[in-house]
């Protein structure tokens, strides 16, 4: 059964991940406080980070990646560039290339949002090539740094449930639930959900 899911996961399931999760977000054109440091040139180089990603074609990213090579040869410690980089070849379905670029960005001081985005699309894409354990470690690592992200909660129930935890799995996506809809129909339910959660979890142990 784990076997039949995780094909399922890596053959019909991946292209939709890559539309949902490299989709620019709040503060895409935004600097962090980190390339704030680093002065005017780091804000001409991440203006012409987004005038590429504004061209981009996600049905064909080869211009997109052949416009960002150039940029990674002269800033090849730039952790947004590293970051864009592997988001480009993940698009593109290059995953095995796209995760060394994410693993170098992180190591290279990514921060803010973007390195929440990089966890996420990291821990996704390790689940995808069938590196489950990895994947779930990323995802606790993203969990400790960004305890409030409903998104990595979200992606890290895919990984839990490639692992064969699917009770675990729904458990933490009813906590997500109860702690994050306010909803007059479900809120008060929040305790029973979260007893629920609690029990579900406990199968998994």
């Amino acid at each position: 059964m784990t076997q039949q899911i995780l094909a399922t996961e890596r053959n019909t399931i991946p292209a939709v991940l890559r539309v949902a999760e490299r989709q620019p977000g709040p503060g895409a054109g935004k600097v962090s406080p980190t390339q704030e440091r680093r002065g005017p040139m780091s804000h001409e180089l991440y203006d012409q980070l987004d005038q590429i990603f504004a061209a981009r074609d996600r049905a064909n990213m080869a211009p997109t990646i052949s416009a960002l090579l150039p940029l990674l040869e002269t800033h090849p410690q730039d952790a947004r560039v590293l970051y864009e980089v592997g988001g480009a070849y993940d698009t593109d379905g290059q995953e095995s290339v796209a995760l060394g670029f994410y693993e170098q960005a992180i190591d290279a001081g990514l921060d803010g949002d973007l390195r929440r985005r990089c966890f996420l699309q990291y821990g996704s894409t390790l689940r995808n090539v069938g590196r489950i354990d990895d994947s779930l470690a990323v995802f606790a690592r993203a969990r400790d740094e960004f305890p409030d992200s409903v998104a990595v909660g979200a992606f890290e129930a895919l990984s839990l449930h490639a692992a064969g935890r699917a009770n675990t799995a729904l458990a933490r996506l009813l906590e997500l639930l109860a702690d994050n809809v306010d909803a007059e129909e479900l809120n008060r339910y929040k305790a029973a959900m979260k007893g629920n959660a609690a029990y579900l979890e406990s199968l998994d142990s």
